[in-house]
């Protein structure tokens, strides 16, 4: 069943004032009740550190710190204008000016600057230090920030700049305000750090970056929002319990109170409480308590293939230091058979991809079959070269189906002599890989890891730092596609299954399968208990 949706087209922007259907919630009692589940775990609102991307932070943390391009349901990308403007420079040198705007402020009443996006540059361009994964940071030569400034202009490598609406994503534009209070400094002393890249000064902005927005410790004065909501409390169960934000800068949301609720809580408990109104669910099984069939059901249910990518990211170290190694890795791994186990624990039927440069639905994947199809199939006598070696695979768990795909890797790979096996117990985070870091000297460092490869969903239009071309340059992406086969950083799976429950009480869903989720637009749910 479908379902809800907004009618007119302005219903899926994200905070028009065209588009406003008034403020406020329903009764007090009705928004206290609302619960929102999402299947992830809740573990920090900083979708930038290794940590947020493993744990897709960004289900929580898009409505906390908007992006400047907000992911909509069919993974088109919509301007959040209210907040910022952006405007593309022409030159060879591909420059984009972000004017934010002048009433835009955290819910402290301080004022949103350019210092935060300086910072997620940093943070992007210095991985080690701050444990990030923003790899579209790399494409960036330097971020141009005056301390306090309503303007960042972000200036790109020789080459790059085709995926700048890609930047500064859900949950990356941390409050550089208050980052700078905690670590005792001035905000012209963090920029100055920043533009620097001082690691000496910024080891304790890196180090707040990076730990400072985990929900296990929730620091309000640190946790300031720019978005519809802000964090009220955490509560003993993993809660995130969201408040109106009233000092954001469009459309005030319509729920003034909702609980996340993280993917450990049973959502039929939850609705035995009444308080599931939202949600998305590891499977269709997982709901076989709703009976869809029944027209006193209060739920509708839908799933779908989604628009992002799980692919397996191999590390750059140890036994996959060599490319040849990753090769030989690639050559058997079955990606029909990993779809059809996905499938079978899911219930939504995904489909196998090969395509690693854009994403799966993107028309120009349908013209690199000839160098994407091949992959597809097990060649066993290319993975010989890893006969003998054991290849550790982690995941954020406990996860049914990512355990079962693991099992069919090994499964496949074992025929070719070489052992997969499931590491998520100790390696939870893609920061968990063992990696080689290379210093501006040149110089190696091996850091061991407790995962050679990490299972992760992601959007391919903004996670290869290498990629330059915009999907429309057909010869470039082929390019790429050809190149990213070269050096298999990673090994593309299937397609992710999303499943998605609304009360029909509640107004203005619309699912999205992209990393914001079906919350992308929650500041737009209105509920009412009585349909």
């Amino acid at each position: 069943m479908r379902l809800a949706v907004f009618s007119s087209l302005c219903a899926l922007a994200v905070g028009a004032a065209a588009c406003s259907t008034g403020s406020g919630s329903g009764s007090s009692d009705e928004a206290a009740a609302f619960g929102y589940a999402v299947n992830e775990q809740l573990v920090t609102t900083n979708a930038g550190t290794n940590v947020g991307v493993s744990t897709n932070a960004q289900v929580l943390a898009g409505r906390l710190y908007p992006s400047a391009h907000v992911p909509g349901p069919k993974g088109q990308l919509i301007p959040n204008s209210d907040f910022v403007n952006t405007q593309v420079l022409p030159g060879a040198t591909q420059r984009v000016i972000y004017n934010i705007s002048q009433d835009a402020n955290y819910s402290d009443g301080k004022p949103v600057t350019c210092d935060s996006y300086l910072l997620a540059f940093t943070a992007g361009s210095l991985p080690d230090l701050f444990d990030s994964h923003l790899p579209l940071m790399q494409q960036v030569d330097r971020v141009e920030c005056t301390p306090g400034s309503k303007q960042a202009t972000v200036v790109f490598k020789e080459g790059f700049g085709a995926r700048w609406r890609q930047l500064f994503g859900p949950g990356v534009l941390m409050p550089a305000h208050a980052i700078a209070e905690k670590a005792g400094m001035s905000l012209e002393e963090l920029n100055a750090a920043a533009s620097n890249k001082d690691e000496d000064a910024l080891a304790p902005v890196a180090e707040i970056w990076k730990h400072g927005f985990d929900l296990s410790n929730f620091d309000p004065t640190l946790q300031v929002s720019t978005g519809p909501y802000k964090i009220d409390s955490v509560g003993s169960e993993g809660q995130v319990v969201l408040k109106r934000n009233d000092a954001y800068v469009g459309e005030k949301a319509e729920l003034d109170t909702l609980t996340v609720w993280p993917n450990s809580k049973s959502l039929k408990d939850l609705a035995d409480g009444e308080g599931l109104q939202v949600a998305e669910a590891a499977s269709t099984s997982a709901l076989d308590w709703i009976n869809t069939e029944d027209t006193n059901n209060p739920y509708h249910v839908e799933s779908e293939a989604g628009v992002l990518t799980e692919q397996l990211f191999l590390s750059n170290a140890g036994v996959f230091y060599d490319k040849a190694a990753r090769q030989a890795f690639a050559a058997c791994i079955d990606q029909a058979s990993i779809a059809s186990v996905s499938f079978e624990k899911s219930g939504v039927d995904v489909q196998p991809v090969a395509t690693r440069v854009v994403r799966a639905t993107d028309p120009a994947a349908s013209q690199m079959k000839d160098i994407t199809d091949p992959h597809l199939a097990v060649n066993l006598e290319a993975a010989a070269p890893l006969r003998g070696q054991t290849i550790r695979v982690g995941y954020s768990g406990p996860n049914e189906r990512f355990a079962a795909m693991v099992e069919d890797m090994n499964r496949t790979c074992q025929s070719a002599g070489i052992t997969v096996v499931d590491a998520s117990a100790d390696a939870s985070s893609l920061g968990n890989l063992s990696k080689t870091s290379v210093d501006a000297g040149g110089a190696e460092t091996f850091v061991p890891g407790s995962a050679d490869a990490f299972i992760q969903a992601v959007d391919p239009m903004s996670e290869f730092p290498t990629i330059a071309p915009a999907s429309t340059d057909i010869q470039g992406i082929r390019a790429a596609e050809t190149d990213s086969w070269d050096r298999v950083e990673t090994i593309p799976l299937a397609s992710q299954p999303r499943v998605f429950v609304t009360h029909k009480g509640v107004e203005n869903v619309v699912a999205n399968t992209d990393t914001s989720g079906i919350g992308w637009n929650m500041n737009k749910w209105k509920y009412s208990a009585k349909k």
